[in-house]
Order: C-alpha cells, then sequence, then structure tokens
C-alpha cells in the first residue's frame, strides 16, 4: 500500500513539474508576444502620426492655389470650371478634417503625464464654451439629469470625449427638431457608468458596433459632414481610461451613449 500510494505521489510530481516547466513557457511566449504588440502598436502610432503630418502640407498648398485660381480668374473659366474649383476646394477641406482627426487619433495617451480629480460638471461647462456657437444655431439644450461624480481622468482626454459625443448628439438631430441632451451618471461598485441620450435620428442595431470603427459613416457627406473617425478617437479615450463604451438606439427616436470610467 505504500509502495503504491509512493508511485501515485511520485507521478502526481512528475505531472506537476511538467505543468509548471509548461506554465513558464508559455508565460514567456506571452511576454514576448506582449512586448512585439507594443513595438507594433509604437509603430503604428508614430507611422500615422508622420504620415497625418507629412500630408497637411501639400495638401495646404493644394488649397491654397485653388483658392487662388477661383479668386484671381474664375470670371474666366466659366461655371463649369467654378463648380469644378469647388468640388476640388470641398475635397481638400474633407481630406484636411481627416488628416486632423488622424492626429487626433494617433496622439491620446501621448500627451498625458498623470491623471488628476477632475470634476466632470467643470468639464461639461468647458465644453458648452467651446461648442457654443452649434449650440446657438441648433437650439439645443444640454440638460445635466444627475451631478457627474469627481474622478481621477486625464482632464484634457474627458473634455475630448464628451465634446466629441455631445457635438454628434447635435449633428445628427431629426429635421424641424430641437436637440435636446440628457448626460447622467450612476455610481456602481467599481466604475462609474456615465450616459449621453439624444432625441436625433437614431442608428439601427446592425451598425452599434460598426459605428465605433475608424472611417465608418452611416450617412452621405451630403447628409452630415464627418470624417467617421470620431466615434473612434471617443472609444479610444474610453479604452485608455480602463473602461468600454456602447450604444443603445432606437431608428427615429434617439440614442444613447453609455460609457464606463473606474473609480480608481
Amino acid at each position: 500500500m505504500n509502495e503504491y500510494l509512493l508511485n501515485e505521489i511520485t507521478v502526481l510530481n512528475n505531472e506537476l513539474v511538467n505543468t509548471q516547466r509548461m506554465l513558464v513557457k508559455q508565460n514567456i511566449e506571452i511576454t514576448r508576444l506582449n512586448h512585439q504588440l507594443q513595438l507594433t502598436n509604437a509603430d503604428l502610432i508614430q507611422f500615422t502620426y508622420i504620415v497625418s503630418h507629412d500630408l497637411k502640407e501639400p495638401l495646404r498648398m493644394v488649397n491654397s492655389f485653388m483658392e487662388l485660381l477661383k479668386n484671381k480668374h474664375g470670371h474666366t473659366i466659366g461655371e463649369k470650371g467654378q463648380m469644378y474649383i469647388n468640388l476640388a476646394l470641398d475635397g481638400g477641406k474633407r481630406m484636411q478634417k481627416m488628416i486632423d482627426d488622424l492626429l487626433e487619433l494617433s496622439r491620446i495617451g501621448r500627451d498625458n503625464s498623470v491623471k488628476e480629480l477632475t470634476d466632470l460638471n467643470e468639464v461639461v461647462k468647458i465644453v458648452k464654451e467651446n461648442i457654443l456657437k452649434l449650440i446657438e444655431e441648433t437650439k439645443a439644450e444640454i440638460i445635466l439629469g444627475t451631478t457627474l461624480p469627481v474622478i481621477p481622468v486625464y482632464r484634457s482626454d474627458m473634455i475630448r470625449l464628451i465634446q466629441n459625443l455631445l457635438s454628434n448628439a447635435i449633428k445628427f438631430r431629426k429635421k424641424d427638431t430641437i436637440p435636446v441632451i440628457y448626460i447622467a451618471a450612476k455610481e456602481e461598485k467599481d466604475i462609474w457608468v456615465f450616459s449621453i441620450e439624444d432625441n436625433g435620428i437614431g442608428i439601427d442595431k446592425e451598425y452599434f458596433e460598426k459605428i465605433f470603427d475608424i472611417f465608418t459613416r452611416l450617412h452621405t457627406k451630403e447628409s452630415y459632414e464627418g470624417s467617421g473617425i470620431g466615434l473612434a478617437i471617443c472609444k479610444k479615450l474610453v479604452q485608455y481610461h480602463g473602461g468600454n463604451i456602447w450604444i443603445e438606439s432606437t431608428k427615429g427616436k434617439g440614442t444613447t451613449f453609455y460609457f464606463t470610467i473606474q473609480k480608481q
């Protein structure tokens, strides 16, 4: 009996040693892959920044010469020629917006130092001042449904996040309807859950995940302006704070964006 138990213990010890060796190998491989992923992400961010930055100057030159051509020689090239110039200028402005948004996307996390306790009620006030012209043009109402918390965040990131979401809510409003937007926060165990609810055009369920992908547009540029990068920026800002972002929406009745921020 004792010999049988001894053999069993020996077998179990051998299995344990083999399992430990396998775990060590797997941990080494995971560490290697994580390091490789970090290098790849860093290269991708640097590539995006360089390409976007280097595109700005030639694009600025093209736009400047098109404006010069329009102002100095527009009267000699006829109505159709002016239409072509206007189309080129419109395309240049849209490309400029895309480049600016790509630069913003590539900079997320690079300009931060440390998190600071930030009153999100004050953040909303700053955002409303930043988009005051848009609010006045649309007569939009932005309502705090609850008092927002004071939490440790990267302040500039939080301003960008809320500004993008509020601008989005106003932009995708229904015709002949004043946009009304409710902002609220709910405290849970380890997180705060924030919601930004609008009475806009709404989104079909099939696009709930897709809208956070870069360059995703659900509408033509004639209907709604934009680069298709804004919500990708929002997603990255939230993830950089260790949170999640998602939506609930009914076509024709409005959309609610939810995002979470960790308490610590």
